[in-house]
């Protein structure tokens, strides 16, 4: 149990039977009446965010969420199978958990995974990572500005949009969680 006081963001709560994950939070003291805490949740299962309005110092209660590191090994038909690096321990995470991640994650990579009572919560990748470019058209010559941009599919098989000059073979640094071309990466 915690207040509303305590309220950070990442924290989980566990409200109605369930978990709800603090994206903001802000403490307000009006100048009439007493203060109180308005948050944005996200429901940590579904992903759907609502506004929630408590009065300050309620009690709420926590959820115990354990994030630990694991290694993505490869997938198993739809599901995908994940390794504690210290204890070798395997999990299978299911295809709807991993979602959009599945368009950044390669064998061998390293990714955070929430688990609540046993039951994974979510993946979550680095902010950002190195894809290889193994399919694009070429750019034409002279199209060495910023810009226009054409399609890449990168080593996963995700398509993302990347800027005229770059070619079939090339390394590039993408955002996780918007899917965006960040920079060339050179070795």
């Amino acid at each position: 149990m915690a207040t509303t006081n305590d309220l950070k963001n990442g924290m989980v709560l566990k409200l109605e039977g369930q978990l709800w994950s603090v994206v903001e939070f802000q403490h307000v003291k009006p100048g009439k009446g007493p203060a109180f805490v308005r948050t944005k949740l996200k429901n940590v299962l579904s992903g759907k965010i609502v506004d929630k309005t408590f009065n300050a110092g309620v009690k709420v209660e926590t959820a115990n969420v354990d994030r630990s590191d694991m290694q993505y090994l490869y997938k198993d038909g739809e599901d995908y199978v994940f390794m504690d690096t210290t204890t070798y321990d395997q999990i299978t995470v299911m295809n709807d958990v991993v979602g959009d991640a599945a368009h950044f994650m390669l064998e061998g990579q390293m990714a955070m995974v929430a688990t609540h009572d046993g039951q994974v919560l979510y993946i979550e990748l680095p902010p950002s990572v190195v894809l290889e470019v193994t399919y694009t058209e070429p750019g034409l010559q002279g199209d060495r500005s910023n810009a226009g941009t054409k399609p890449a599919t990168l080593e996963t098989g995700y398509e993302i949009q990347v800027p005229l000059f770059l070619e079939q073979g090339t390394k590039v640094k993408v955002d996780t969680r918007s899917g965006e071309y960040i920079s060339r990466v050179t070795d």
